[in-house]
């Protein structure tokens, strides 16, 4: 788990640097472009996955279908199967940054730093991201909460929110031919009671 906090503080430093080069302002963007680095959200999860795994928690899952709520305790290894849906496309630069811009700015409201990603144009069918946003504390620079959105078939979204080290929510979501859209299912798991 440290390991992920320390590759989440690196990459913020590394993000958030600029070389000053010779000592020389740079006369304009294009002359020296700093290319996109994106968080790493997809190897945070799994760094979360595995700190659950090795701390040997038995996370909870709600599952409320129609107003009504179930409950399971999950056996070791159901947590990932879970989550699986959100480790793939992998979420990094290298696979990404053609596809999607990212906006970062300081959001006061809830004290931390955001970083918003969206398409730059319509994306590929094989492509089922559609916009994922990284809460960081300012202070610490420990993710808070990913929040992420991926298209599930023509008329389907699936939604998830982490909040680190604690718990995590999905929503799926089905559009209505008459307009708006229903909640079909909702999944909540935790790990820290």
């Amino acid at each position: 788990m440290k390991i992920f906090i320390l590759l989440a503080c690196l990459w913020l430093t590394v993000s958030s640097c600029h070389h000053a080069g010779n000592g020389k302002p740079k006369e304009s963007p294009a002359d020296d472009p700093e290319p996109a680095k994106f968080f790493p959200v997809t190897a945070f999860f799994k760094g979360q996955l595995a700190d659950v795994n090795e701390r040997g928690l038995t996370p909870l899952k709600y599952t409320t279908v129609k107003g009504h709520t179930d409950s399971a305790w999950l056996k070791p290894g159901e947590l990932q199967s879970a989550c699986a849906e959100f480790l793939h496309p992998e979420i990094d630069t290298v696979n990404l940054v053609k596809l999607f811009s990212e906006k970062k700015f300081m959001d006061q409201s809830i004290d931390a730093i955001t970083f918003t990603y969206d398409a730059v144009s319509s994306l590929p069918d094989s492509m089922p991201l559609v916009h994922w946003d990284v809460y960081i504390e300012p202070l610490s620079g420990k993710v808070k909460r990913i929040y992420l959105v991926k298209n599930n078939g023509a008329d389907k979204t699936i939604q998830l929110t982490w909040i680190a080290d604690k718990w995590c929510s999905i929503n799926y979501i089905r559009d209505q031919p008459n307009g708006g859209s229903i909640i079909e299912k909702q999944e909540k798991i935790t790990w820290e009671f």
